[in-house]
């Protein structure tokens, strides 16, 4: 039985930081994909990072690059999303999601949430 379950989100003034990890548990981190998606009231899901866990390959929506990472840690079987000079516009749900192998690849799965078969409950991201 697979879980995913997100924690620390919270409310952040613009330019601040946060760190999002996602504790698993009945899922093998060192293969397959997984990613972090979010979601506003209204509008798709849209990918934020994922990560190719085999190959350690990544992808990261042009919006967040250059001020999110993503990364994993095996050994803890969590996964993290490091957000910096967060702005307005990154308030939203944020999901974490897993699939297992084979990956294809981390950008092909960017742009589709559909392909991941386990997710999270959701961790809320606010900054104003």
């Amino acid at each position: 039985h697979v879980q995913l379950v997100e924690s620390g989100g919270g409310s952040v003034q613009e330019g601040g930081s946060l760190t999002l990890s996602c504790a698993t548990s009945g899922y093998d981190l060192t293969s397959g994909c997984m990613g972090w998606f979010r979601q506003d009231p209204g509008k798709e899901r849209e990918g934020v990072a994922t990560v190719s866990s085999a190959s350690g390959s990544t992808a990261y929506a042009d919006s967040v690059k250059g001020r999110f990472t993503i990364s994993q840690d095996n050994a803890k079987s969590t996964l993290y999303l490091q957000m910096n000079s967060l702005k307005p516009e990154d308030t939203a749900m944020y999901y974490c999601a897993a699939d297992p192998p084979p990956c294809i690849g981390a950008l092909y799965r960017l742009n589709r949430p559909g392909s991941f078969a386990y997710w999270g409950q959701g961790t809320q991201v606010t900054v104003s």
